[in-house]
């Protein structure tokens, strides 16, 4: 049928039927039922989205592209599509136009822009004192919607939370080693390793993290900016739910009263890592009691792997401004705890800096990278609703003067300088790149053929 022939049987003109068939023009609906007629069809089949072969799926699909900001963004002229366009022709340019949208969503970024990123997330947490009231609304209409009171949260209140989002929790030995937990979002399920089976802290925090992403209506991440400000978000869920903000506040503010605040007994009553207390007291002390505060984890060699301050205390930084990497003062407790030996709870000490006094307390553990600390610190006067204040531990740090910790003692410099030459230990991060990918670190085509795998099952 020509488009004389449609235009005829519709007492219409060929150029107008010529805008409806190239999208530039659409029919009235009233004019729908006529259409149907006189093409053989019936509406229903008019209105359906599925392009009728392949041919005419890549020509509207490299018209939407080329609509697109992404090739605007290019500065380069529209290709007309046409029926002289061949099949092949068309596959390329709808091909090359499929890979510049997947470079455009690809969330990856050099290790300066990461750091960069890193930083600028947490200046933004500082500014809300850590505290992310959004999000705990949503922990508490969901802890609220399975019914739970009181008291740690349980692995059965877990799986009734993922029940109530159409999912159920599998538990699997290959899970791909890129991956913490995968969300098959097709079947309802959401896949975890073995080492969470109930028992362990494992399963609860993976899980809501999953749930996280749902409840939260993420989608794949923009940019690396994106990527950070959802793991950030999907963490503070977990702990959200792990220690509900109103009996966790109840239970601080009950502790801070009789003046025996401490990490370890916040840990062990909702039974969590004490690193994941230590962090959701940085939620809570600044927001509900006006207690500045500061948390660190620090490596094996002083570098700093994770921190957080709103109380001035004067973190390591580089020239961007970035924390993380950056190796912590000798005299610090987060270094010091490590030498302690034979030691059965938390290291206390109060350090003298030019921005002040802070008392800190400090874990110790130990990872497949090595040891590690844990710290937990407040200024000097707010320590007094802290257990382990009494402490007569106490250095005074000048860093970053290099006559604090970073420069050896003259007696052993001048007995060894010119004498020993040591072969460094290269950290393999400094000359590896950054994960890349729609979610950075995950082997999509892995994801995807084990999904495939599991749904047969």
């Amino acid at each position: 049928m020509t488009l004389d022939d449609l235009a005829s049987a519709l007492g219409t003109s060929p150029s107008r039927i010529s805008l409806i068939e190239n999208g530039h023009r659409e029919p009235r609906p009233s004019e729908l039922p006529t259409f149907a007629r006189a093409l053989g069809v019936s509406v229903e089949d008019l209105l359906v989205l599925t392009a009728p072969n392949e041919r005419a799926s890549e020509e509207l699909e490299l018209r939407r592209m080329q609509a697109s900001p992404v090739f605007a963004s290019l500065g380069l002229p529209k290709v007309k599509i046409g029926r002289g366009m061949s099949d092949d022709v068309l596959g390329l340019l709808v091909g090359l136009h499929r890979e510049l949208e997947r470079r455009a969503t690809t969330a990856s970024a050099t290790p300066e822009e990461a750091r960069l990123r890193n930083t600028e997330q947490r200046a933004m947490m500082r500014s809300k004192n850590n505290y992310l009231p959004d999000i705990e609304a949503i922990a508490e209409e969901q802890l609220k919607r399975i019914g739970h009171e009181a008291g740690a949260l349980t692995h059965r209140e877990v799986h009734l939370m993922v029940e109530q989002l159409g999912l159920e929790v599998v538990y699997v030995d290959d899970l791909p080693h890129s991956t913490r937990s995968i969300t098959d979002l097709e079947n309802g399920r959401i896949y975890l390793p073995p080492a969470s089976i109930p028992g362990g802290h494992g399963l609860r925090s993976i899980a809501l993290q999953a749930v996280a992403h749902r409840l939260l209506e993420h989608t794949p991440p923009k940019s690396y900016a994106d990527f950070l400000h959802q793991r950030l978000q999907i963490n503070y869920f977990a702990a959200a739910c792990l220690m509900p903000q109103r009996q966790s506040v109840e239970f601080l503010g009950a502790r801070k009263q009789a003046r025996d605040l401490a990490v370890e007994d916040f840990r062990d009553a909702f039974g969590t890592t004490h690193e994941a207390a230590a962090l959701r007291m940085t939620n809570l002390m600044t927001q509900h009691f006006g207690i500045g505060v500061h948390f660190l984890r620090v490596g094996p060699d002083g570098e700093v792997l994770k921190a957080y301050e709103n109380n001035n205390l004067p973190l390591p930084v580089d020239v961007t401004g970035a924390v993380e990497g950056q190796i912590v003062c000798r005299k610090w407790g987060a270094r010091r705890a490590v030498e302690v030996a034979h030691r059965t709870t938390e290291f206390w000490q109060y350090t003298d800096t030019h921005a002040g006094t802070f008392w800190s307390s400090t874990q110790t553990g130990h990872s497949s990278g090595g040891p590690f600390s844990i710290t937990f610190g407040v200024p000097f006067d707010d320590a007094r609703f802290f257990r382990g204040r009494e402490t007569a531990n106490r250095q005074t740090s000048t860093c970053p003067d290099p006559a604090c910790c970073r420069r050896p003692p003259r007696d052993l410099e001048a007995q060894w300088a010119g004498r020993a030459w040591p072969s460094a230990r290269l950290h393999a991060q400094i000359l590896a790149s950054l994960p890349t990918g729609r979610f950075p670190g995950v082997d999509e085509t892995e994801i995807y053929n084990y999904l495939e795998r599991h749904s047969r099952s």
